[in-house]
């Protein structure tokens, strides 16, 4: 898929592991500043990141999608991952967003938009009822950018291990068929 403003959406591969590592690592450090321990965010490290990426991505059953959002001068502007959606260990028949992170300096700029409606058609084209996404609960900028693209907070809400502090998430929703 091409954007509105020229950016290509596309399936991630091993080859992309490494800027996706580094975009992550950067998006956490912006985004969970204060949110949560510093250490942890500090102790980030890209290589490891990236790793995991990569071995994820051989290990995968072709459930779980990665796309990545490709600029016109071929940098990744923007990274999303879903699936089925987890409770616990067991998968259900709604999807999930389980991340979307896009380089600091991208903020603001539609990519987010453009990937989250393609994630979510994506999920309503295969029949999935619903989609959640879970939500640093402290996170003011990522509860609002969810809520303008009708989400909605169901009420749950867990504590997420972060560096040895719980930090709450809050679980949003959004009906994607009737």
């Amino acid at each position: 898929m091409t954007g509105p403003t020229g950016l290509r959406i596309r399936p991630m591969t091993a080859d992309d592991s490494a800027e996706i590592g580094a975009m992550r690592v950067r998006a956490w450090q912006h985004a969970y500043r204060g949110m949560v321990p510093q250490a942890y965010l500090d102790g980030m490290d890209v290589a490891a990141d990236a790793e995991k990426h990569r071995a994820r991505l051989a290990a995968g059953d072709g459930s779980v999608v990665d796309l990545v959002v490709e600029a016109a001068d071929g940098t990744l502007a923007g990274w999303a991952v879903y699936g089925p959606y987890r409770d616990g260990d067991v998968r259900t028949g709604d999807g999930e967003l389980y991340a979307l992170y896009l380089p600091p300096e991208r903020i603001g700029q539609g990519i987010g938009r453009t990937l989250l409606t393609e994630v979510t058609a994506r999920c309503a084209a295969a029949g999935l009822p619903r989609m959640f996404v879970w939500v640093h609960k402290e996170n003011a900028r990522a509860r609002r950018f969810y809520e303008a693209a009708g989400f909605t907070p169901d009420g749950a809400e867990e504590p997420f291990e972060v560096g040895g502090a719980a930090v709450p998430v809050v679980r949003y929703v959004r009906a994607l068929t009737g």
